[in-house]
């Protein structure tokens, strides 16, 4: 594998085998050489591995998906380098498609494990308090919403998932700083835990006592599929702005979805092995561009790329139809940036594959491999690719869309693009500026914002008002 004067031989390498290898029984446990890769030839061997066992997964060759979950057992580490990290998370979500087919196996398996909802807001907190996507999310919102409210004496504001307080916080001083004075600001909070709203009013009024603002919280306990529209309370008179904070997607599943569609053939997907010793750049989202760009494209060819070809969800025409009814100045809406939702298990991992890497490239940047906050943030984050990868029909909530395919959502339902303002983009960018890491970007995209990490789009914020 090494030449005399210590170089990497890429001839020589046993990574030249990968395109040989038949995953059989025996012939490479207990694989004595895996331990020799280098850390850049690890990453390829693990994508490649990763992309094998999806596909064994998608054609029912359960033994051969066995085999190569094995070999990315002695490679994957929660603990260990970006790659070995985001593998172990993305092996662990192709075993549980694997155990959801003996559906006795996967409900006893799964028996004695809670959800617990205080660990997932804890670990949001953290996400919001470390990386600044969320940050820049809610002050773009909130100067969409100041803006749109200029001149209004009665606002409104509805949250679909009211978790945090900073925004409205915000929010609250900046309405309260309107050269024509403060409005009666009323906001709506939706959770589905009770103590979480509790907690919200207290803060919230708190702050608004502070600045003699005229406040009211009302709060609804609901998950946001089971939302009963006529307890938003909207009244005559008020000027209406919604939030909605990386929630839509959960509604895009429909009632009437079919069954899982056969499996997508791999050959459209190169693992360019030779390319490891031209590999001198270190993130994990350059190992998977260099690894993919130049065999599958899952932009280009992701089945679900035709812009009509998933519009008409049941839920989410529902949501948006009632939404619409109540007549919104402005609703702003924040969702993941990736198509997650295509049909086929291979468009999945794919595209998971390149957006998780950047996430996990984001937390690489801002804490050490060691980090106790990391390693929850990088769980809950393996739940989210678990149910994008191992679940179909309506278990599958993590159904991420790209803007174009929101866009046409919100049109398609009577909604008007709401341009989002120089201002606020100012305000975004000085924001990311703040952070130490200049991997953060931030793009303008025919009035709304993508949010990137490096050149990977991460977050879009988009804004939109009813129209007759």
């Amino acid at each position: 594998m090494f030449q005399e004067d210590g170089s990497s031989s890429v001839t020589s390498s046993p990574l030249q085998m990968f395109p040989m290898m038949s995953l059989s029984p025996g012939f490479m446990s207990p694989y004595p050489w895996l331990k020799d890769l280098k850390p850049e030839e690890r990453g390829l061997y693990l994508i490649h591995l990763l992309v094998t066992c999806a596909n064994h997964v998608s054609s029912g060759s359960l033994e051969n998906a066995n085999i190569a979950l094995d070999q990315i057992s002695h490679l994957a580490s929660p603990d260990g380098d970006t790659m070995q990290r985001i593998a172990s998370y993305f092996s662990e979500a192709l075993a549980d498609r694997i155990l959801r087919t003996w559906p006795g196996v996967y409900k006893a398996f799964r028996s004695t494990r809670i959800s617990i909802v205080s660990e997932e807001i804890f670990v949001k907190k953290m996400f919001f308090e470390l990386l600044p996507f969320v940050k820049v999310a809610f002050v773009i919102s909130n100067q969409a919403i100041v803006e749109a409210m200029e001149g209004e004496r009665m606002v409104h504001v509805i949250d679909l998932n009211v978790t945090e307080p900073a925004q409205w916080c915000a929010l609250i001083r900046d309405l309260s700083a309107r050269p024509e004075g403060p409005p009666h600001l009323r906001i709506t909070g939706i959770h589905q835990q009770k103590e979480v709203l509790e907690q919200m009013a207290h803060i919230l009024t708190e702050e608004a006592e502070k600045l003699d603002i005229p406040f009211q919280f009302n709060p609804i306990v609901s998950k946001l599929e089971n939302l009963d529209v006529e307890k938003l309370r909207v009244k005559t008179g008020e000027a209406l702005a919604i939030s909605s904070m990386m929630q839509l997607h959960s509604l895009l599943a429909s009632d009437s979805e079919l069954k899982k569609s056969p499996p997508t053939p791999m050959n459209a997907i190169g693992i360019h092995l030779q390319r490891v010793a031209l590999m001198n750049q270190g993130t994990l989202g350059e190992l998977l561009e260099k690894d993919m760009v130049n065999g599958y494209s899952p932009s280009a060819d992701s089945a679900s790329s035709s812009p009509l070809s998933s519009i008409g969800s049941s839920n989410i025409d529902t949501f948006l139809n009632a939404i619409w009814g109540l007549s919104p100045k402005v609703m702003v809406v924040t969702e993941q940036d990736s198509d997650h939702n295509g049909k086929s298990l291979m468009e999945r991992l794919s595209e998971s594959l390149y957006f998780y890497a950047a996430l996990f490239d984001c937390l690489e940047s801002a804490l050490p491999r060691a980090s106790l906050e990391r390693l929850r943030m990088e769980k809950m984050l393996g739940e989210e690719i678990k149910n994008v990868i191992a679940c179909e029909g309506l278990e599958r909530k993590e159904r991420h869309e790209k803007l174009e395919k929101w866009n046409q959502r919100f049109e398609l339902a009577g909604f008007a693009s709401v341009p989002l303002s120089y201002y606020a983009m100012l305000q975004a960018k000085r924001l990311l500026q703040s952070y130490s890491c200049d991997g953060y970007k931030i793009k303008e995209e025919n009035g709304s914002v993508v949010i990137c990490w490096q050149d990977r789009p991460l977050l879009s914020v988009s804004a939109w008002r009813f129209k007759r």
